[in-house]
């Protein structure tokens, strides 16, 4: 058993009056009849808290009706952190490959379809599945953020492409065919192509600008736009999040394998630093275990509006709460904290809900696939 998972077991375990000599800082920020509330959740969830393991997915609170998940920070044998989730805990499904492998299924699976585009009979049947074939390269380009993938793989990809629309060329010396043939893949088209346009030029109404990038170089935004094409559009203070990568990592499993980890953030706004949480260690990629969902991160406070910068490295964060910070002052590097599978900055305004993203000498939206170069 980890140090984290014993100190948390007795915490849990104990008679809440000695709370405070266990976990005085957690006693002191949550207050004693909240977690008193919180740990008598948690074990009516459970059946009864048992007992405090250590899993791949994070500390597990067990007992005989199952077990949630948790968190915990650890000083001196103290509490001084502590998330519980308030769901049941149901283990995650683990990859059944390796991504190398699915690209390779993906790649298969695309070869066959070039294959049958250089078999069509007819010029309809060629031109319908070449249709299919670019709604089919429309969503690679557009939802896919190929630009977050191995450059060989996305190359190998577009190669392939290419191959498919060579058969153009054989199709003058084709019979007609039936006509209908070619409206599958047109309204296969059609409909990827607005759905695309729609997510790019989405906008939730109010904005809010920036007055610079917060990296320097050249990046992608891997999360952003409307349906489709952003994961945060579903939490109300986040829906105008974007999340950015540098192009053309190697997407492996060590944190160096991945071109945006230790990048430096620097502080898009003037304003006060309002939060400033630090020392929470980086995730190891592919891999989430449970904790406080933007891990190492800075709020800035502009004029009401909170700027919040999130999954920063361990030991990396340069700001305190209540310090005054101007645009283009560093405030940490990139990493790999909190819910985050791969190193990457994730970024979001909001006032209580979500804001557009505007920053000056950048026009138009910020949607995934987009590169974004900053001097």
């Amino acid at each position: 058993m980890t140090d984290e998972a014993e100190v948390l077991r007795r915490f849990l375990t104990a008679d809440p009056r000695v709370w405070p000599q266990l976990a005085p800082e957690v006693v002191r920020r949550v207050g004693e009849d909240r977690l008193r509330a919180i740990v008598a959740a948690t074990g009516e969830r459970v059946g009864g808290i048992s007992g405090v393991a250590d899993a791949p997915d994070g500390l597990l609170v067990t007992g005989p009706a199952g077990a949630v998940l948790a968190w915990a920070r650890v000083r001196d044998g103290r509490l001084t952190g502590l998330l519980v989730d308030g769901r049941r805990y149901r283990p995650r499904r683990r990859p059944w490959s390796r991504p190398a492998v699915l690209r390779g299924v993906a790649g298969a699976g695309l070869a066959c379809w070039v294959v049958s585009c250089w078999q069509a009979g007819s010029v309809a049947g060629a031109a319908g599945r070449l249709l299919a074939l670019l709604a089919g390269l429309v969503l690679f380009e557009g939802f896919g953020a190929p630009g977050a993938l191995p450059r060989w793989w996305r190359r190998l990809v577009e190669a392939e492409f290419l191959v498919a629309f060579a058969a153009v060329g054989r199709v003058p010396g084709l019979p007609a065919g039936a006509a209908w043939r070619v409206v599958p893949g047109a309204l296969l088209l059609g409909a990827v192509g607005v759905l695309l346009v729609r997510g790019r030029r989405f906008r939730w109404g109010s904005a809010a600008r920036l007055t610079a990038f917060p990296l320097r170089g050249t990046w992608y935004v891997v999360q952003g736009g409307g349906r489709g094409l952003n994961h945060h559009r579903r939490v109300p203070e986040q829906r105008g999040a974007v999340d950015l990568v540098r192009p053309g990592g190697a997407g492996g499993r060590r944190l160096t394998d991945h071109p945006s980890y230790g990048a430096p953030v620097t502080a898009p706004c003037d304003g006060r630093i309002v939060t400033a949480v630090d020392g929470l260690p980086d995730q190891v990629p592919g891999v989430i275990r449970y904790g406080p969902p933007f891990g190492n991160h800075v709020v800035i406070d502009r004029a009401g509006i909170r700027v919040v910068l999130a999954h920063l490295r361990p030991g990396s964060v340069r700001v305190v709460p209540g310090q005054q910070v101007r645009a283009g002052e560093q405030v940490g590097l990139v990493g790999n904290s909190g819910n985050s599978t791969e190193p990457h900055l994730h970024l979001h305004l909001h006032d209580g809900r979500g804001l557009d993203l505007d920053v000056a000498g950048i026009s138009g939206t910020l949607h995934r696939g987009r590169r974004i170069s900053s001097a």
